[in-house]
């Protein structure tokens, strides 16, 4: 089968043969074409000097080429497909750092410093074998049985360069393939290796094993092999379930990787992602046995959202809207649920509106991947009653539009009204409106809002003080 039809593959073969050097199409792309994926990016090896052939290329497609001297690549881009030329190295390592001694090499030197059998696949550009497979370390086989396995010892591999081992975790998750078990092993042996990797190094791993198809496979491998202790230790603290008088509580690690799961079938939001797996975080925190009633959790809503900032810094992931996202949903994510469990009231669903703002739906998502219930009697009723909650939702947001609400009554009105300047009486009586409105008690209107604001003005002494003015 010829994977190289795109015009791009013809030309650098042919820049190659004009500047004597040997190039070859390598690691992902080749691995993608035998798994039939599409894959937009393309890694080129070549034998010498890979900026000069990405220059000659670009010129010859007359497309513009980023160089990259102090790692030796350059890269380019033709339509939607992003060309990365590197030459062919061997690689060295010391032991403090994954920083590797580069030394020119041969395509089979690269081979061998690549993390897995299945990303060691490359096709030649010559023209003499354009297209032949070069396959050194069972590659196609591995791919077809669905393995993870390093082309040398592992230990080797994953001691040279530690976030290899996050890799492999990511592979699996995102191709539902089986690490084999020597390599589990030696992730075991090799977990305190992580400590030279950057953070954010990590964080881009974990990052693309959320967004995996099925998360829960990469989280229960990085649990197993020791590494998500090190990772995201207060994820690692949900596992088990303690019992008291025989009465047990859920046990929230393998929830947690369910609710994720589902709700990677739901959305491919990042972010909706995060909160999923930090939805219950702070259970630990909160948990308690009450006798007569069992276990409880109370606030770790509230505290599971108090935790978020902490560990988006510890993982240096951003602290800006993305975080306040993630901190939105885990500290009301039992909302929806509430309503699900008693009389859906008006206010309630203005309440949730009002706080959840354009964020309503995904919030809704979440808790409908947080049923997780082994009867299905109870997820069909929870389900229904979900629907009658979004029916509720729209019906209210129709009628009172509280959903990003705005306050009829400003600071600058009042102070205007009663000639007073910024003082803690304002922020009580905008408090007072906007939860009268969102009670019921008066609509979201201005004319409305205006008489209750003079009512409360009245109750509080402002008309007294303005008329003694």
């Amino acid at each position: 089968m010829n994977f190289l039809k795109n015009k791009i593959f013809s030309v650098i073969s042919e820049e190659a043969a004009n500047s004597g050097v040997r190039a070859f199409v390598i690691g992902g792309f080749v691995r993608d074409c035998f798994l039939e994926r599409n894959s937009k990016d393309i890694d080129i090896v070549v034998e010498g000097s890979g900026i000069e052939l990405a220059e000659r290329v670009a010129k010859k497609l007359r497309v513009k080429v980023a160089v990259f001297k102090n790692f030796g690549t350059a890269m380019l881009k033709s339509g939607d497909i992003e060309v990365e030329f590197v030459g062919a190295r061997k690689e060295s390592y010391r032991s403090d750092s994954r920083k590797p001694i580069v030394e020119d090499g041969t395509i089979e030197d690269d081979q061998l410093r690549r993390d897995f059998t299945i990303n060691a696949l490359a096709f030649s550009l010559q023209k003499e074998d354009f297209g032949k497979l070069s396959d050194p370390f069972n590659g196609v086989k591995d791919l077809q049985a669905g393995l993870i396995r390093t082309p040398l010892e592992p230990d080797t591999t994953y001691s040279d360069d530690p976030l290899r081992m996050i890799r492999a975790i990511r592979f699996a998750s995102q191709l539902s393939f089986t690490i084999v078990p020597e390599s589990i092993e030696s992730l075991k042996r090799n977990r305190d290796r992580l400590k030279i990797l950057s953070t954010e190094r990590i964080s881009d791993e974990l990052n693309k094993i959320i967004l995996s198809p099925k998360p829960s496979v990469g989280f229960y491998l990085l649990e197993e092999t020791g590494l998500l202790e090190l990772i995201l230790p207060q994820l690692v603290k949900l596992k088990g379930a303690e019992y008291v008088d025989g009465k047990g509580h859920k046990e929230n690690f393998s929830h947690t990787l369910q609710v994720l799961d589902n709700l990677a079938a739901m959305s491919d939001n990042l972010w909706l992602r995060w909160s999923a797996l930090l939805h219950d975080i702070a259970k630990p925190a909160t948990k308690n046995f009450e006798p007569g009633i069992g276990w409880t959790f109370h606030g770790h809503d509230f505290i599971g959202g108090k935790m978020v900032p902490k560990i988006f810094q510890q993982l240096k992931m951003p602290l800006n809207e993305k975080m306040r996202y993630v901190q939105k949903m885990v500290q009301l994510h039992l909302r929806p649920i509430a309503l699900v469990q008693e009389v859906v009231t008006d206010s309630a669903v203005r309440r949730l509106l009002f706080d959840a703002g354009d964020d309503i739906e995904d919030l809704m998502m979440l808790c409908e991947a947080d049923i997780t219930s082994k009867n299905d009697k109870i997820v069909k009723k929870h389900k229904k009653n979900f629907a009658l909650v979004r029916e509720k939702l729209i019906e209210v947001e129709a009628k009172d539009a509280v959903r990003n609400f705005q306050n009829p009554i400003t600071g600058e009105y009042i102070m205007e009204t009663y000639g007073i300047g910024p003082c803690r009486e304002i922020g009580e009586i905008k408090e007072y409106i906007k939860n009268a409105i969102l009670d019921g008690v008066i609509g979201n209107h201005f004319d409305e809002a205006r008489i209750l604001m003079e009512k409360k003005c009245s109750e509080m002494g402002l008309n007294k003080l303005l008329s003694e003015d």
